[in-house]
């Protein structure tokens, strides 16, 4: 079968070339509009190079999981992608990433809005020590001046969007610090709301809560694919299988730099990868 012209091909770690020629990565179906349009990012904290040349395609409407070992650049990767990461420290990038067509590294990119247009939420929950209400209203109040009565019906909004209305409706002027894990969790993604997102970033988001909690934001993620694009970092291969629609699997080399290994179908990386260490990672062999 002879090669199609238009599938990239992207460098496999020497581990990998041992084991199975470099493959090609193909970007969803044609039919899908890219919201985030990766091309060659590389991510460096200081001189360190932590994330090699990565190139993908996360598409509108799509819950994409991000997958691979500890260490391989998964969260780095996520992180640039509204370049949050810039407030941990001294962090460079290569390459480019398109919003929509709008290089996210280009000069006059206003940050804030960036960030409130893709959204993050992050391993271990992190509401802010005040009331719930105020919690969703936080980054809705930084941007713009609402009427009383358009906040509480954003705040109301925001919180069944998030699955947690019927769980606080009577306790909103209680502090967030009071809810539950997976509560809290859920709070942080109903804060993210508020701000209309077109995008959101999940970091690991079920890592920290018990099964239940687990159960209950994966069947929130399933309400809210058809009003936004979804990637999510995960270690937990059946979550991964379950919620999303395209699989992004990583690995590092021996000098401990990420790599994109392989991109597709979440049915086919999970039944039927072309690479040897995808096929081994979601397996459970290694990571």
């Amino acid at each position: 079968m002879k090669p199609n012209p238009k599938e990239q091909r992207f460098p496999a770690t020497p581990r990998q070339m041992n084991k199975l020629a470099a493959i090609p990565i193909k970007s969803p179906s044609p039919s899908l509009s890219p919201a985030l349009k990766v091309r060659n990012l590389s991510c460096y904290y200081g001189t360190k190079k932590a994330v090699d040349s990565v190139s993908i395609d996360i598409c509108e409407g799509q819950i994409t999981a991000i997958i691979g070992p500890s260490g391989c650049g998964k969260s780095t990767f996520i992180k640039a992608l509204n370049r949050i990461s810039e407030l941990e420290g001294q962090v460079r990038f290569e390459g480019t990433v398109e919003f929509f067509g709008q290089n996210i590294f280009g000069r006059g990119v206003n940050l804030n809005r960036l960030r409130r247009q893709i959204g993050m939420v992050f391993q271990k929950p992190n509401p802010f020590p005040i009331s719930i209400y105020d919690n969703v209203a936080y980054g809705v109040r930084v941007a713009e001046r609402k009427s009383r009565s358009q906040m509480d019906e954003i705040v109301e909004t925001a919180l069944r969007g998030a699955a947690l209305w019927n769980e606080v409706k009577d306790n909103l002027k209680k502090s967030a610090l009071g809810l539950s894990g997976g509560q809290q969790q859920r709070l942080c993604i109903a804060r993210a709301l508020a701000v209309k997102p077109k995008i959101l970033l999940m970091d690991e988001p079920c890592s920290a809560l018990d099964p239940i909690a687990t159960m209950k934001i994966e069947e929130l993620l399933q309400t809210l694919r058809d009003k936004l694009t979804i990637a999510i970092v995960t270690h937990n291969m059946q979550q991964a299988s379950r919620v999303s629609d395209y699989t992004a699997f990583f690995n590092a080399d021996e000098s401990r730099i990420g790599r994109l290994v392989e991109f597709g179908p979440t049915a086919k990386i999970f039944t039927e990868a072309e690479n040897l260490d995808t096929r081994n990672y979601v397996a459970g062999l290694f990571g």
